[in-house]
């Protein structure tokens, strides 16, 4: 699966890594990131790991966590060179590479746990992704893997894809849980636990993270203030005075081992 727009999705990649680029320092103090059950749970996920890699780390939160959980070797990677300094530099026990998800440039079996928080959404080619993740990862290593996800009816995975898109052009997609479990599967995984759990995210926040010009936040409103059936109760949307205040985004949690 690309972005089927420039093949393997390179110009996408570098679009997209140079926005997070831009932004480190805001994701390094982001309330979303840096804190949270999920971040506690990927980390206990990897406690008893001795080499771990954490993909996509943005700003280190998730690998910080692993060498709190005790692992004691974490290597974090990112395609943005200015996230990877700023996690390294905030969790100093941290090693940086910067590479490609799709194409880690470590050796086969190199770790015995690889983490990947709130970052898959995108990645191009997600399938890319879980089979380099079983690549180096070592038989009977644990995969702790976290995502937004959609929800299984189509017209609420179009109005989630479609906002989030409008609002973060570096937004791929939110994929369904089902897709999830299908490629790890197919990857030679074994889901040991899943659950999905739900982030309740203040509007304005949200919007104001990703810096988006007048228009595509207009753009945004206006999808909220019109939602398909369905959406108030599954995104558990808020208003005050007629504005949408409050909605909650849907996250994925996997332990798998391969």
């Amino acid at each position: 699966m690309t972005d089927g727009r420039d093949g393997d999705g390179s110009d996408r990649k570098r679009s997209t890594a140079a926005h997070f680029g831009d932004h480190a320092a805001e994701y390094l103090d982001s309330e979303v990131h840096r804190a949270g059950d999920d971040l506690d749970q990927l980390g206990e996920w990897c406690a008893s790991a001795e080499r771990g890699l954490d993909i996509a780390t943005g700003a280190g939160h998730t690998a910080g966590a692993l060498v709190d959980a005790g692992v004691e070797r974490v290597v974090a990677t990112d395609a943005a060179p200015d996230m990877v300094a700023t996690a390294t530099e905030a969790f100093p026990a941290v090693e940086g590479v910067v590479c490609d998800a799709e194409r880690l440039p470590f050796a086969a079996d190199g770790f015995d746990a690889v983490a990947c928080r709130i970052a898959a959404h995108h990645f191009p080619d997600p399938t890319a992704f879980v089979a380099e993740v079983a690549r180096v990862l070592e038989p009977g290593g644990t995969f702790a893997f976290e995502d937004n996800v959609a929800p299984a009816d189509d017209a609420l995975d179009d109005f989630l894809n479609t906002v989030e898109r409008v609002r973060d052009p570096t937004h791929v997609r939110s994929h369904a849980v089902a897709d999830w479990i299908e490629w790890l599967e197919d990857a030679g995984f074994t889901v040991e636990t899943s659950r999905v759990v739900t982030k309740t995210l203040d509007y304005d926040e949200w919007v104001a993270n990703v810096d988006a010009p007048a228009e595509r936040r207009d753009r945004v409103e206006a999808a909220f203030d019109d939602p398909p059936p369905g959406a108030a109760e599954t995104f558990e949307l808020a208003y005050e005075n007629g504005a949408i205040e409050s909605f909650a985004n849907l996250k994925l949690l996997v332990r798998a081992t391969r």
